[in-house]
């Protein structure tokens, strides 16, 4: 019947994700291993909220980006200092009673992932945050966002929410349960892309290169909005980095986005912060 259904062209069909579908291994001694994490938490404020439930799946990938295996997720519950607020589970499904004694220990996580060479999340700059909060061993790992490192757009997709890029695929799964999450994105990214390569081989590649952080410090208030329309962010925190506006850009792109800042915003030479940063800072609170 579903078979009908599609060949008649006026149907779209969405199956159950069951299991990941899986590249066939031509050499097992040159697989990587890599991690692919999710975390529910109490609210979205890394300092302040906490972790309520951890998941990690572990993966093998080869040179082209193809999924070859996936292993045993890791998956924890955890009981927060706060009690979890009605919002939290109308979301999540987690309920107090569910998290009541449970706790993860740092340990047992850094064991987990000590072979991993790459630690991937679908809003990085979301779970990296937390988890380092949890466990140091993850500030040693490179890192690598399944959200915002893939050009979803030029890929032909009009979304990057990971219920949407699924639907994409022609699948569904029982969304914001932590396991679940890391084994829809682990599908999502074996997929072949309209490109012809997976998503995966596509994240890879963006993740390796390194970006630059630039700071507008003591740019003029009144160019703010022109700042703002060209992608920059505003950094209000007190800390060791500047209270500037701030944009993220490719290490070919550095040397002419200081020369439009010293042309267009400040009027003339400038030095400005910058910091170079690679996978390994990259979505941390330690830039």
């Amino acid at each position: 019947m579903a078979a009908q259904l599609e060949a008649s062209g006026r149907y779209r069909l969405l199956r159950r994700l069951e299991s990941c579908t899986l590249a066939p291994i031509t050499n097992a001694a040159l697989l990587k291993d890599g991690v692919y994490i999710d975390t529910e938490t109490t609210g979205t404020d890394s300092s302040r909220d906490e972790i309520i439930e951890l998941a990690m799946v572990p993966f093998k990938y080869d040179a082209d980006g193809r999924i070859c295996a996936v292993g045993e997720a890791f998956t924890a519950l955890r009981e927060p200092k706060v009690p979890i607020s009605a919002e939290i589970t109308r979301i999540t499904g987690i309920t107090n009673e569910m998290v009541a004694g449970h706790a993860i220990d740092p340990n047992d996580v850094a064991a987990f992932i000590a072979q991993a060479a790459v630690v991937i999340a679908h809003n990085a700059q979301f779970d990296r945050r937390f988890v380092e909060r949890l466990c140091e061993a993850f500030k040693l790992k490179g890192w690598a966002c399944s959200m915002s490192q893939v050009d979803w757009a030029g890929e032909g997709f009009e979304g990057t929410k990971l219920s949407y890029l699924a639907s994409q695929c022609g699948f569904f799964f029982e969304g914001h349960r932590a396991e679940n999450d890391c084994l829809a994105g682990l599908e999502i990214l074996g997929r072949p892309l309209k490109s012809g390569r997976t998503a995966l081989s596509h994240l890879l590649e963006v993740a390796r290169q390194p970006s630059w952080r630039i700071w507008a410090e003591r740019s003029p208030f009144d160019l703010k909005d022109r700042l703002k329309a060209r992608g920059y962010r505003w950094n209000g925190e007190e800390g060791p980095t500047p209270k500037a506006w701030y944009i993220d850009v490719a290490e070919a792109d550095r040397d002419a986005e200081l020369e439009y800042l010293a042309k267009e915003i400040y009027g003339g030479e400038i030095h400005l912060p910058t910091r170079k940063i690679t996978a390994f800072e990259r979505f941390s609170d330690r830039i």
